[in-house]
């Protein structure tokens, strides 16, 4: 485990989901968030605050970005820059596109820190019981420093190759996700105008060949 806190820059569902499960893990995190309450929430949970992305990057050697688009990927990788350092790792979870990706790389790099694509497969109610999977990509000397803490937030994690192949597993990954999103709620329909109790049918369907992971997290919600 790292001597020095993990920071987590984002918390919004994801971000807040791994905080606490990094907590629970044994590890001190210092947060960042634009939205006040946000921060109060970390605190609330036993977390330490930060006033900004810099004070994030002073304070610790990796960090994990969950950030809502590519602007605030890139403005988060710019503020981080003015306090990067050389070996620093950033740890980026957001699903976005590559260029984008690829651009705050090279903003972080400009200092010596190490920009990692790891993307999560997972929903947020998922990410709040560790039942996330971690698609890491990037230099593979980095990857194994953050192991631990990838490890402290997920079920499990997979080097998949050089930078960004991580957000090209997860675009795959999603294709099927919508797939078997739309499947669930077709069957879910048959079910309902055959005349069938819904919850039955998911019960009975979810432990059979016709499950999928996507029947198993939406059919309650369905």
């Amino acid at each position: 485990m790292e001597s020095k806190p993990v920071g987590i820059i984002g918390l919004g569902i994801m971000g807040s989901a791994m905080s606490a499960n990094l907590m629970k893990a044994g590890f001190k995190v210092v947060g960042y968030d634009v939205l006040p309450r946000r921060l109060q929430d970390l605190r609330k949970a036993g977390g330490t605050t930060a006033r900004s992305c810099r004070e994030v990057a002073k304070r610790c050697d990796i960090l994990v970005t969950s950030l809502p688009s590519a602007n605030a990927l890139l403005d988060t990788a710019a503020e981080l820059a003015k306090s990067a350092r050389a070996n620093q790792i950033v740890v980026e979870t957001s699903t976005l596109p590559i260029p984008a990706k690829e651009e705050a790389r090279k903003r972080l790099a400009s200092r010596g820190a190490i920009l990692l694509d790891c993307t999560l497969s997972g929903t947020g109610a998922q990410a709040r019981v560790k039942d996330l999977i971690v698609y890491a990509s990037g230099d593979r000397k980095s990857y194994r420093r953050t192991i631990a803490v990838l490890d402290g937030f997920a079920r499990a994690q997979y080097y998949v190759g050089t930078f960004g192949a991580g957000s090209k597993v997860k675009f795959v990954a999603n294709l099927l996700v919508a797939i078997h999103n739309v499947a669930a709620a077709e069957a879910m329909v048959l079910a309902m105008k055959a005349g069938l109790d819904p919850a039955m049918v998911l019960k009975v369907v979810a432990d059979g060949a016709g499950s999928s992971r996507m029947l198993q997290v939406r059919g309650p919600m369905m």
